[in-house]
């Protein structure tokens, strides 16, 4: 079994980055995506704060980009979602439901999923009015009043792309104020689309084939109300992609990956970078930047071993 250089697990901003960088210092890298290149950032309809696009420019075209240019220093790219890591020693091995890869390295970028809600009717109406990505089902509520639950840059932004399909958008937030950006805040508050209700947050999600309704609780009052919705897209935070590493290398109460500054984690040879490690922002951005400085770290690293 050939043994490579650095797997890196996601293929997201980050991991795209550092197999860009592994790939171009001669590096044999692997790259294991489970889904669709450029994780949650492919799942965004414009991407405006990335340097270099004036005009900004839509995720999945900024993720493509980012794909082709490592795949042309030779990274090799396979679609396989890893299930288990074995990392302690020199040589690594990294487990998939298709296989096993040696490695002398490896670099987590797996990222972070949507939070679900936990209410009654969720998990029912998936696919049936219940969505985590305005980008992929938005064009589904054609005419139709739907909800967006949070208050974040992802709930902002996301309900400002569902204006090009809905009739309506609500905009519910748990809280009396957004934490979005101002300019995306401003968008939003003069968007004749969107309305908003302040402090309330969902009890049940409520429908027969579909969602038809949300029951509502405002926090502030105790009172229960019930609003016509014909789908809810759901903005509430993110769940790091860690669970196969439990008990391997040490995490957060969250489950967040702590590193040092070169991105080290606790095991020797194995690092992470994105969304998956604790840090304050999380931003295609700083994943670049996370992406450089792993691979870097990793050239350093097996430098060491020589």
């Amino acid at each position: 079994m050939e043994t490579y250089d650095t797997i890196i697990i996601g293929g997201g901003p980050a991991g795209l980055t550092a197999a860009l960088y592994a790939a171009r210092a001669r590096l044999k890298t692997l790259l294991l995506e489970k889904g669709m290149p450029g994780g949650q950032a492919s799942t965004t309809d414009l991407i405006e704060n990335y340097p270099g696009f004036p005009q900004g420019i839509s995720g999945p075209d900024l993720m493509l980009n980012f794909q082709e240019q490592a795949i042309r220093f030779g990274l090799e790219l396979r679609y396989q979602e890893v299930k288990q890591a074995e990392i302690e020693g020199e040589v690594k091995t990294v487990f998939t439901a298709e296989g096993q890869y040696r490695t002398r390295t490896i670099i987590v970028c797996s990222g972070a999923n949507p939070r679900r809600l936990g209410v009654p009717g969720e998990e029912g109406f998936v696919g049936r009015g219940v969505s985590y990505c305005a980008t992929c089902d938005g064009a589904l509520y054609q005419g139709r009043t739907i909800a967006v639950l949070g208050g974040g840059d992802a709930a902002v932004e996301e309900a400002l792309f569902l204006t090009r399909f809905a009739r309506h958008v609500y905009i519910i937030h748990r809280r009396d104020k957004l934490r979005a950006t101002r300019i995306a805040q401003e968008r939003a508050f003069r968007h004749e689309k969107i309305s908003f209700i302040w402090n309330t947050k969902v009890q049940e999600i409520k429908g027969e084939k579909s969602v038809q309704k949300l029951l509502l609780l405002n926090t502030e009052n105790q009172e229960e109300q019930e609003l016509s919705v014909e789908g809810v897209f759901v903005y509430i935070g993110v769940v790091p992609n860690s669970n196969f590493l439990e008990g391997i290398v040490q995490l957060t109460s969250e489950g967040y990956i702590h590193t040092n500054s070169r991105l080290e984690t606790s095991m020797p040879g194995v690092f992470a970078a994105g969304d998956i490690r604790d840090k304050d922002l999380r931003q295609v951005a700083t994943a670049v930047g996370d992406g450089a400085v792993a691979a870097l770290s990793v050239e350093r690293y097996l430098d060491s071993l020589e």
